[in-house]
């Protein structure tokens, strides 16, 4: 077995730098300002900071595990970073797992995420500005893109590092977010009945129909003078 020299946790200064990153970039392309928008945002921070803090901080999950690791992987150094990437350990994958089919699907998903809440926050924010509905570029597809875009990230996190903390909390943050969405749909529904009721009978909410391809455009309102 070979032992690395250079600490892989401990290195708190990189799980702030790290965390600061995501959260600054998700925070600049979802814009938070109702308290229902803090809420989502809160919780996909807290997922992050969990994550980092066990990917370079405090390694809870391999501690836990490490007896079990041990006797299991006896020529693989539990607490070297590269072991941390557990589902290659868990796997028997071989070679630097950065390299590997997972760390490369994780970044792709962790990129898709990212882009799909940028292009959601576009359209949502200018649908709130004109007083519409947000129907079109990536809710041609699903009602709630923006949710399934932070998904889509902790997916992707979670295929490159899982902990036990972090897969705990996934299943409980897609409850909060799918309740979340009912709730903004209730208010939809309020504000806009009618065009609403038309655009959630033909647009699935989390689950796109890929044969779907035109672009909705907003429907005009038209009123009718009864003199």
């Amino acid at each position: 077995m070979e032992y690395s020299d250079s600490p892989a946790y401990g290195l708190w200064a990189l799980v702030v730098i790290n965390a600061a990153v995501f959260i600054i970039f998700a925070f600049s392309f979802t814009r938070p300002r109702t308290r229902r928008d803090w809420r989502s945002f809160g919780a996909f921070t807290a997922f992050i900071v969990a994550l980092f803090t066990e990917m370079y901080g405090f390694p809870l999950t391999i501690y836990l595990l490490s007896g079990w690791l041990a006797r299991r992987y006896p020529d693989i150094d539990v607490f070297s970073h590269n072991a941390g990437h557990l589902w290659e350990t868990l796997l028997g994958m071989k070679g630097d797992p950065h390299f590997g089919f997972l760390h490369i699907l994780s970044s792709i998903l962790i990129l898709a995420g990212f882009v799909l809440l940028a292009r959601s926050w576009t359209v949502l924010y200018q649908a709130q500005v004109r007083g519409q509905l947000a129907i079109s570029g990536p809710y041609t597809f699903v009602r709630h893109p923006q949710y399934v875009g932070f998904v889509i990230i902790m997916l992707g996190f979670l295929a490159q590092w899982p902990t036990l903390l972090t897969l705990i909390m996934f299943p409980i943050l897609v409850v909060m977010y799918i309740r979340l969405a009912h709730r903004e749909e209730q208010e939809a529904l309020v504000q806009f009945p009618n065009e609403y009721a038309t655009y959630a009978a033909t647009t699935p909410a989390f689950f796109p129909h890929f044969k779907r391809v035109q672009v909705k455009e907003p429907s005009p309102i038209i009123k009718i003078d009864s003199h």
